[in-house]
């Protein structure tokens, strides 16, 4: 059973990106373009405040009819996130993403984000330990 620990020493995760509360949500967006993910860690000095993504900007600002450009950031994040630890298996995360209806987790130490975990991420290990398991090549994935 692989853990989160396993997961950001591996090449499947990426460094956490992270924006400022008071950002406006069009650079967040432009942000997450640029790096090709769905969500930011939102931190004031290094720690963890809330996350945002590209769903919160559809249901907050779209369907609100809100715009990007004068809308902050702190306006539509999810404050208190569900995090995680390095300790955490990633069945684990699986069920608390279920539970909360949540495609992405902070992984947190003493209050600092120190990277992310997405459900790509989590289903991609879970495939990946399956071939493992089955002795089929692993190349199939890649």
């Amino acid at each position: 059973m692989h853990h989160v620990s396993d997961l950001l020493d591996s090449d499947v995760t990426r460094e956490a990106v992270w924006v400022d509360p008071l950002a406006c949500v069009y650079d967040a967006l432009k942000m997450m373009n640029e790096q090709n993910i769905g969500a930011l860690l939102v931190q004031i000095d290094g720690f963890l405040v809330g996350i945002v993504s590209e769903r919160d900007y559809v249901r907050k600002v779209i369907l609100d009819t809100h715009t990007s450009k004068t809308t902050r950031v702190s306006e539509i994040m999810t404050r208190e996130p569900v995090t995680v630890t390095r300790d955490d298996t990633v069945v684990h995360c699986i069920a608390l993403m279920r539970k909360h209806h949540v495609r992405h987790l902070p992984v947190v130490e003493q209050g600092k984000a120190i990277g992310i975990i997405s459900l790509r991420d989590l289903f991609l290990d879970v495939i990946h330990e399956k071939f493992e398991q089955s002795g089929v090549e692993e190349e199939v994935l890649d």
